[in-house]
């Protein structure tokens, strides 16, 4: 309870009852809080400092995200405390990202750690409270080194707070193993909460429910407390009633998308038959009608033969965008020398004819610029050609078009190549080839990506501006999110 500085009236800024009031009252020296999306991380690790911030003289924070566009971004870190800390008289300095709090001027700073050398503007520094936002996008080295800064002398005991996603490959879900089921990867609702404690024996943690038996066995060591309580969607019950249509927004991701961050599951890995599946595509349709058509290429140039093996294929994926939907309208692939691969791919481009955009994989280097402008001068020349650097892993840039195909967006034209593609598909990432699924994934963030890029230019045309929304309800961040998996 609060005298609002804005409205001069009395305001309550509290936790909803649940997992976000047990995060700001558990006594752990680390909590970690979330494991799924709409779950109330943001506003639980922003509502916490304010605990001692007003009262205690000295106290101070450094909340943490790994770059800084994640605090700055519209509706991120930095606009909701906005929401919050000037109700209670806090003042902001835009230009260091840190609130002032009276009547002490103890400080809330935000701070990014975007490369593992940026721990060491920290050497020397006193911090009180530390939060991490989205800890699986921190290193290992990162986390640890920053608890060696976490000390106090105001008198409140240090301690870490942290907000999380599910993530299978992360340090992170090894540091909470204890609390998730092995074998379905879910949260185990009876640990939620569960105090236990670890002392690092070398390079390995040992740990133990009693801090006592610690303490006996390893005598020299004062043992560190953690735990993980779990939330979810439903646990944020004010979210659900202002934007009732966020959980159809989680409905709409993928299925290895919609096991994390809507059910929680620390487990779930993107492998064969989860990324793509056979029947989301349905029946092979016999028209397709016209519109945006793109025919992107995937690129290799060794021919198959004893001393090859079974080397890579040169692939291109044409297909188009119309009335909301994506068609697959042709596969082509070759296994060959350069100079046959070239020749090809003139004759596929003059059989697609010139309405057809043109896009290939840029690799990164200056040789992967200059075999797209050679491609651009001797092969497709007078057509609209372009290379689009590569972004992030293969498996991150199938997202976009996985969550299409998952919620029915994406139509395959009835051909002999059909097979070949939904077999490529369904074994994605655990294959032996990908190529397809490449060029297929390429195609499919070229036309959303234009899609979203033509409305937001235009800003006009009813019939586009609500087909480019259907994106963003999937959850397609074309800027942000090819370079990792949300």
């Amino acid at each position: 309870m609060t005298v609002s500085a804005v409205t001069n009236e009395e305001i309550t800024i509290r936790p909803q009852a649940g997992p976000q009031e047990s995060f700001l009252s558990s006594p752990a020296d680390i909590v970690i809080y979330g494991g799924a999306a709409g779950s109330g991380k943001t506003f639980g690790l922003l509502m916490d400092p304010l605990q001692y911030i007003t009262t205690v003289k000295g106290f101070g924070a450094v909340i943490f995200r790994r770059t800084t566009p994640q605090i700055t971004a519209q509706g991120g870190l930095w606009d909701t405390a906005g929401e919050i800390y000037p109700q209670i008289g806090a003042t902001p300095n835009s230009t260091d990202l840190k609130w002032i709090f009276p009547p002490h001027r103890n400080g809330v700073k935000f701070a990014h750690l975007e490369y593992d050398r940026h721990v060491y503007d920290y050497q020397g520094s006193q911090i009180p409270a530390i939060y991490f936002d989205e800890l699986t996008h921190f290193s290992e080295k990162q986390f640890w080194y920053l608890l060696s800064r976490n000390r106090s002398v105001c008198g409140v005991r240090p301690y870490v707070r942290a907000t999380t996603n599910p993530d299978p490959e992360s340090w992170v879900a090894k540091f909470i193993s204890w609390w998730i089921d092995p074998r379905t990867g879910y949260p185990i609702d009876s640990r939620s909460g569960i105090i236990r404690w670890f002392v690092r024996d070398g390079n390995e943690l040992i740990w133990s429910d009693s801090e006592g038996e610690l303490k006996t066995k390893y005598p020299d060591r004062q043992p560190k407390s953690v735990t993980f309580i779990p939330a979810k969607l439903a646990d944020n019950p004010i979210l659900e009633k202002i934007n009732p249509e966020y959980r159809g927004n989680l409905q709409a991701l993928s299925f290895v998308e919609q096991e994390r961050l809507l059910r929680g599951n620390w487990k779930i890995k993107a492998e064969a038959g989860t990324v793509f599946k056979r029947e989301w595509f349905g029946e092979p349709v016999d028209t397709v009608p016209s519109g945006q058509t793109v025919r992107y290429w995937d690129m290799a140039a060794t021919r198959k033969s004893k001393k090859s093996g079974d080397p890579d294929w040169t692939a291109g994926v044409k297909m188009c965008h119309a009335n909301g939907i994506y068609y697959v309208m042709d596969v082509y692939r070759i296994r060959d020398n350069p100079g046959e691969t070239e020749k090809a791919r003139r004759t596929i481009t003059a059989q697609d004819g010139p309405g057809v955009k043109i896009r290939e994989e840029q690799e990164g280097g200056s040789s992967g610029k200059t075999v797209i402008f050679l491609a651009a001068r001797d092969q497709f020349k007078g057509a609209d050609y372009m290379g689009v650097p590569s972004s992030g892993s293969k498996q991150a840039r199938s997202v976009p078009a996985s969550r299409a195909a998952y919620n029915g967006l994406i139509k395959i034209k009835r051909a002999p190549w059909n097979d070949l593609l939904l077999a490529e598909l369904e074994v994605f990432p655990d294959g032996k080839h990908d190529d397809v699924v490449d060029a297929f994934s390429g195609a499919f963030n070229e036309l959303a990506k234009g899609l979203r890029d033509h409305t937001r230019e235009a800003k006009i045309g009813d019939a586009v501006a609500s087909s480019a929304s259907g994106y963003d309800e999937l959850g397609i961040n074309f800027d942000d999110e090819l370079g990792e998996i949300w």
